[in-house]
């Protein structure tokens, strides 16, 4: 027999799981109804073992639903989508391997133990980060909304609130000119 050398081996090395260093978030599929165990569960461990740096937040996205029953309004906050826990984090083996064995969690969303993080559109869309975005447009500049229900109307800047991301500008709407406010997400400065 030839000599044999033995290497010791985690169980998740040469998995797929690798730490670029980069935060991003991920989808982290969970029973039915333990969403906010999960987060809890995730939050507590992460605490306890001293690893903020690696994962840093952790989101049941909710919205809020008004229902009328008995001619009462009712505010019923509902799960955006149930059985998903959004979690902001450096993915390394260690981290993949809290979150992966926490009590409640299935899974990530992905291939095996190959997470796939979520984009910036699918981030901003779900509103669980604003990002912020520095926008080139300066008040009385035409600009054209891209999304909402004004979608494809232009209209003129009157004013920019860069602290809340907002503007408001002037459109033109049945005749008449309408000032509204939108997010910077929402336009596009129509190019001279």
């Amino acid at each position: 027999m030839s000599e044999m050398e033995v290497k010791s081996v985690s169980p998740l090395e040469g998995e797929g799981i690798r730490g670029d260093g980069q935060a991003k978030w991920y989808a982290v599929h969970t029973y039915s109804g333990h969403e906010n165990k999960v987060k809890a569960n995730i939050e507590k461990l992460v605490e306890n073992r001293g690893m903020q740096d690696l994962i840093m937040d952790i989101v049941v996205p909710t919205e809020d639903i008004v229902e009328v029953k008995g001619g009462q309004r009712k505010i019923k906050t509902r799960k955006l989508f149930p059985s998903y826990v959004i979690v902001k984090m450096i993915v390394t083996n260690e981290s993949w391997y809290l979150v992966r064995n926490t009590q409640g969690v299935t899974g990530f969303v992905g291939h095996g133990s190959n997470p796939i993080s979520l984009t910036d559109e699918e981030v901003a869309r779900m509103g669980i980060e604003k990002i912020k975005i520095d926008l080139d447009v300066e008040v009385g500049e035409t600009v054209k909304v891209i999304s909402g229900p004004l979608e494809s109307f232009l209209g003129q800047v009157e004013e920019i609130h860069h602290d809340k991301q907002t503007l408001k500008v002037r459109v033109s709407m049945f005749g008449r000119d309408t000032l509204v406010e939108l997010e910077f997400t929402q336009i596009r400065k129509i190019s001279e």
